[in-house]
């Protein structure tokens, strides 16, 4: 026997004795790394493709036992002034409860008997096993037309009902130039548009923070590489594709810092409207600026903390003084939507103030 087909031999043999996954082999629950494809792109393509009617539907079904998702716009509009707010209680009681019930029951009570009512648990990502970013509609045919990106995932559809999603594209405040009001000219900001709606607005450092905050690229479902969950090779994605004009659309993905995959929880955008003000970012209040925050966004929401798979898929490294800080000094200029009830100390006038203040 040949050294060659020995040592192959030897190999294949300890593979089987330890254990090591093979392709098309169940995935240990614990696995630090996300695995590399097991099959060709063609295949998974096809198959997440034949799955995802199945899996939209479960999610639905989930959504709908869980709240009343009926449109019950009230007379209050979002900041820009073209979106209601959906009014009411959505969250659906267990069978036979009601409020008044579970008001007179202590916390432990309500545990001990299960009572909880579903509404208030995490809502899953819609498929929790694949995780990663999910854009709604309004933001994936905007990107197309203006950019001719494609945010659409074969695997999954965002799942929220049009009504509960924030308006968009929202308005755009800046604490710089708050006489201008909406400087978005109601449009979607973009890497294709942005200069002209901003020149003359903004500083040059601020532009060029502008600039990198909507250059796309590579992320984990959005790349060239082939277990993207995109169906041509893509771009990648842009920070101000989740944060639409530095507000939040909607789109979801999962906490990226956390391991197993099962214990991750559904992580929706937050809006960037007030950043200046913020003194601790990220869900495990690590990053304590938001330098940090924009520099590490690059390693965990876009690559879900997994370094490897980053450096595979071109992960982008903006340098911390020449990049970072611009980044950082656009965002720190987004106000929030002017408030006329409040004083100049951001209280409530008594003047202006109604019963339903």
């Amino acid at each position: 026997m040949s050294r060659l087909l020995w040592f192959g031999l030897s190999c294949a043999l300890a593979v089987s004795a330890f254990g090591v996954a093979r392709a098309g082999d169940p995935l240990p629950p614990d696995l630090t790394y996300r695995p590399l494809p097991s099959m060709p792109f063609s295949a998974a393509k096809a198959n997440d493709e034949a799955a995802k009617p199945a899996v939209m539907q479960r999610q639905r079904e989930l959504l709908e036992r869980r709240y009343d998702l009926s449109d019950r716009p009230m007379q209050v509009l979002m900041s820009g002034g073209r979106k209601p707010v959906q009014g009411g209680v959505r969250v659906k009681l267990p069978a036979g409860q009601t409020w008044d019930d579970l008001d007179s029951m202590s916390p432990e009570e309500i545990r001990a008997k299960g009572l909880l009512p579903d509404g208030f648990k995490p809502v899953p990502h819609v498929k929790q096993a694949a995780g990663g970013q999910v854009f709604p509609t309004a933001e994936i045919e905007k990107i197309a037309h203006d950019e001719g990106r494609d945010l659409r995932r074969f695997d999954v559809d965002f799942d929220l009902p049009d009504q509960f999603t924030p308006e968009f594209p929202a308005p755009i405040f800046l604490t710089t130039h708050p006489e201008l009001g909406d400087v978005s000219r109601g449009d979607l900001i973009t890497i294709r548009n942005f200069y002209e709606y901003m020149n003359g607005i903004i500083t040059p450092v601020q532009m060029e923070g502008l600039r990198l905050l909507l250059t796309p690229f590579p992320q984990e479902e959005f790349n060239q590489t082939e277990d993207r969950k995109v169906a041509m090779q893509s771009n990648g994605v842009a920070c101000l594709d989740c944060h639409a004009n530095f507000h939040t659309n909607a789109a979801f993905h999962l906490t990226p810092d956390v391991r197993p995959q099962s214990a991750r929880f559904r992580l929706d955008t937050t809006s960037l409207r007030g950043l200046f003000n913020q003194q601790i970012h990220g869900s495990k209040r690590s990053l304590r600026s938001v330098e940090d925050f924009t520099e590490f966004e690059q390693r965990t929401a876009y690559f879900n903390g997994d370094h490897v798979s980053a450096t595979r898929k071109g992960v982008n490294l903006p340098d911390r003084t020449n990049q970072v800080a611009m980044m950082a000094q656009m965002q720190n200029i987004i106000d929030f939507p002017p408030a006329p009830k409040l004083d100049p100390f951001g209280r409530l006038d008594p003047t202006k103030a109604s019963e339903q203040d």
